[in-house]
């Protein structure tokens, strides 16, 4: 999060993280969307797709993650959803 001065370019070390609750019928139906709409911000500054995950309503400790996430020999992250069969590829 940039300072008060969005001119500054500064890292003032303060951050918040956004919340948006979408409900879905069904887990698979959840982290297709999950998907969708991580990719679809995967452009925008500050939006870590590789953080998303998908949880039922009364267990939202308990989360699924939506994207693979392992780190590469280059250091990219392996951006296939998880539980992929073959690979990893940071260009997925």
């Amino acid at each position: 999060m940039l300072s008060d001065d969005p001119a500054s370019g500064r890292d003032d070390g303060h951050r918040h993280v956004l919340h948006l609750p979408v409900t879905a019928t069904d887990q698979d139906q959840a982290l297709r969307f999950a998907y969708a709409l991580a990719r679809s911000l995967a452009l925008v500054p500050g939006v870590e797709v590789a953080g998303a995950t998908v949880s039922a309503e009364d267990a939202q400790h308990v989360r699924r993650w939506v994207f693979c996430d392992r780190i590469m020999a280059d250091r990219r992250r392996c951006r296939a959803r998880a539980d992929h069969d073959g690979p990893c590829d940071p260009e997925r």
